[in-house]
């Protein structure tokens, strides 16, 4: 008799939940398509030259592939940067138009495979590196398009490198193909830091794991190890066993990043919508740091560290 009760008690709840339901049609935009900025100045070690995406934003009900993605790039925009001291206009530069040979250094500074495009991958770049981005400089960004004004602003913040790496034994069973890589750092005391890093495979490209920043609430002033994820891992196609973990033999560059806070919190807040997909998943909205469009323009200081994994 209890067990038919609670039968029935289910079966009332779950139908009182489906009939409250409201099915959600997300609406299409009404303003039309927006503008979306990526951008990223860079000082330190081997810095890659200031460059700024700008597309359009994509319908939701809208189709997407190679033409749709071709014809997102925004074109003929006025891109300048300043430091206040001087202000340069970033140069146009799509890859289709490009000598082969340019193309492909091009296309290997920004991690694409020039012989596998079928994108034309347009960028605003400042080609002869005449900024030459410093330390402590703020920046900042100002696009007129089409009567548009796009403006942001970041800082390169002093650069906080890491005092060693090392490649460790996996935990468990004993295994030789294997490693963990364990960085150690020293935050500096009573100054509020933030860290991203990239990582690449026998000179692949450079790319980020489920999780790429950090900021120092917890750790401020401390000195301490902590273990770093082969972002080479993190897709479904790799054994649970080798997640996280570097093969011994491989060559691997980390790229480790000191960043800014707006720079911060875009990217741990895309990671986390990122990271929480799904039926039952909560809405993240995304904090961009430029006004008059979605994205983020940041500034990073850079130190790189290339090392053969063995212990």
């Amino acid at each position: 008799m209890k067990a038919t009760l609670k039968l029935i008690a289910i079966g009332i709840s779950m139908s009182l939940l489906v009939s409250c339901e409201q099915e959600y049609i997300p609406p299409a935009s009404a303003d039309g398509p927006k503008y979306v900025v990526e951008g990223y100045i860079e000082a330190g070690q081997d810095p890659t030259p200031t460059y700024v995406l700008l597309t359009r934003s994509f319908d939701f009900y809208g189709e997407f592939g190679p033409d749709q993605f071709t014809e997102s790039f925004v074109h003929d925009a006025d891109v300048r940067v300043s430091d206040g001291s001087i202000e340069v206009a970033l140069q146009e530069i799509c890859l289709f138009d490009l000598d082969p040979a340019i193309r492909e250094q091009v296309a290997e500074q920004f991690g694409l495979n020039a012989d596998s495009l079928s994108v034309d991958f347009c960028v605003y770049l400042d080609l002869l590196n005449q900024l030459q981005p410093q330390s402590g400089k703020t920046y900042d960004l100002r696009i007129l398009v089409e009567g548009d004004t796009i403006t942001a602003s970041t800082i390169i913040p002093m650069a906080v490198p890491l005092d060693s790496l090392m490649f460790e034994p996996p935990p468990g069973e004993p295994n030789d193909s294997l490693a963990r890589l364990t960085c150690y750092i020293s935050d500096p005391a009573g100054v509020k830091n933030f860290y991203r890093y990239f990582g690449s495979t026998n000179g692949g490209q450079l790319e980020t794991g489920f999780s790429s920043v950090e900021e120092d609430l917890f750790f401020d002033g401390k000195s301490f190890g902590f273990q770093l994820f082969n972002p080479a891992t993190d897709n479904g196609d790799v054994d649970p066993e080798e997640f996280g973990l570097y093969f011994v033999g491989d060559t691997m560059t980390l790229k480790w990043c000191t960043i800014d806070e707006a720079n911060f919190d875009f990217w741990n807040t895309l990671e986390f919508a990122r990271a929480n997909q799904g039926p039952f998943s909560s809405y993240t909205r995304l904090q961009s740091n430029v006004t008059g469009a979605l994205g983020i323009w940041g500034g990073y200081n850079v130190n790189y560290y290339t090392l053969v994994v063995a212990y």
